[in-house]
């Protein structure tokens, strides 16, 4: 068993982030209200029925309001779509992959793991995290350096799921998908130049979905800890998909899988891929 103290993680981002939208500041509200800090709203902007909830919710939490104009809210929003509110929280708590592992299985589900290698794009985090949060996955692993963190942007593109989708943040993916494989999950990388179509393979056991970054894939050295690709075909001209789309396609497959009533797959050592 591979020392898990070897690979340096840190569970907090310092400083404080911003995130904007009626979605993701409800859904702070509603999952770490004892995170937020402030409350930015531009007076006459926010919609009637939202500003009753967000406003109550930051009342009961005691949370402090300010009404700003609404060059202010743009300026902390960098030009994002903020619906005339945003939120003031302390930096983004990230879990360590033992943690996805235990929540996966206090679930009583098959462990659902999603490995992003190099994603750049705040915008494809955040649709990732969003359709992991809907289609099962008990968490989220992404790289310290070289990838995307959790931003207010990648909190807007997520509808807010960044609050409840649990992100794990290490310094080296390879070794978190040996730390994966050891605790009894499959390894799939989405691969274009896969032969096997994902539908092909068995996804219902416990597992891990390996996406690249945009345009350069799944490293070769990632790829190399991997037990098997996913391919997933076309017929257009087109040669491969966003990021983001083809992490949902891969998780609704797995979702298809462990919805068609047939027995959840094996540990690992006992299945066949």
């Amino acid at each position: 068993m591979r020392d898990r103290s070897s690979q340096s993680q840190e569970p907090r981002e310092r400083g404080e982030r911003y995130v904007y939208g009626v979605n993701p500041v409800l859904e702070a509200l509603r999952a770490r209200p004892d995170e937020v800090e402030r409350l930015f709203i531009v007076e006459g902007q926010l919609g009637s029925k939202a500003a009753a909830e967000i406003l109550s919710r930051a009342r009961d939490a005691g949370i402090r309001t300010e009404r700003v104009a609404r060059e202010r809210l743009a300026a902390l929003a960098e030009g994002g779509v903020h619906q005339g509110v945003a939120a003031e929280l302390r930096g983004f708590h990230y879990v360590d992959v033992p943690e996805l592992l235990e929540a996966a299985k206090a679930s009583g589900r098959p462990a659902l793991v999603v490995v992003l290698d190099g994603i750049q794009d705040p915008h494809n985090l955040g649709a990732i995290i969003r359709s992991a949060h809907a289609l099962g996955a008990h968490g989220i692993v992404i790289g310290k350096d070289r990838a995307v963190q959790v931003t207010g942007v990648v909190a807007k593109a997520s509808a807010g799921a960044v609050e409840h989708c649990p992100i794990a943040r290490v310094v080296n993916i390879s070794r978190a998908l040996e730390e994966l494989k050891e605790a009894g999950l499959w390894v799939a990388a989405a691969d274009t130049q896969a032969k096997e179509p994902l539908w092909g393979a068995r996804l219902d056991g416990p597992l891990a979905l390996v996406v690249g970054a945009e345009g350069a894939g799944v490293r070769e050295g990632v790829l190399k800890h991997c037990d098997f690709r996913l391919g997933i075909p076309m017929v257009g001209q087109v040669g491969s998909l966003n990021a983001s789309v083809s992490a949902a396609v891969l998780l609704y497959e797995v979702a298809r899988q462990r919805g068609g009533g047939r027995p959840s797959g094996s540990r690992r050592g006992d299945q066949t891929p």
